[in-house]
């Protein structure tokens, strides 16, 4: 029974590391697209690059520090 409950919890730690990866670019996209589409912020435009850059790494640095602060590593 052990070695079914682990492989459970394991498909389901990589299901939920892959969801909030998904999340995180989503969210980044939409928060990207937004920026995008007001007028008032065109002055952001240039940076759009390098801000979906910092939403990735810290999308990235969230799922790392889920896996790595884990009780069971």
């Amino acid at each position: 029974m052990t070695k079914i409950t682990n492989a459970i919890n394991a498909v389901y730690n990589f299901i939920v590391g892959d969801m909030i990866i998904l999340v995180g670019i989503v969210l980044a996209l939409i928060i990207l697209i937004i920026i995008n589409a007001i007028p008032a912020l065109g002055a952001v435009r240039p940076f759009l690059g390098t801000l979906f850059i910092i939403f990735i790494l810290a999308t990235l640095a969230a799922t790392l520090a889920r896996e790595a602060y884990s009780r069971k590593r």
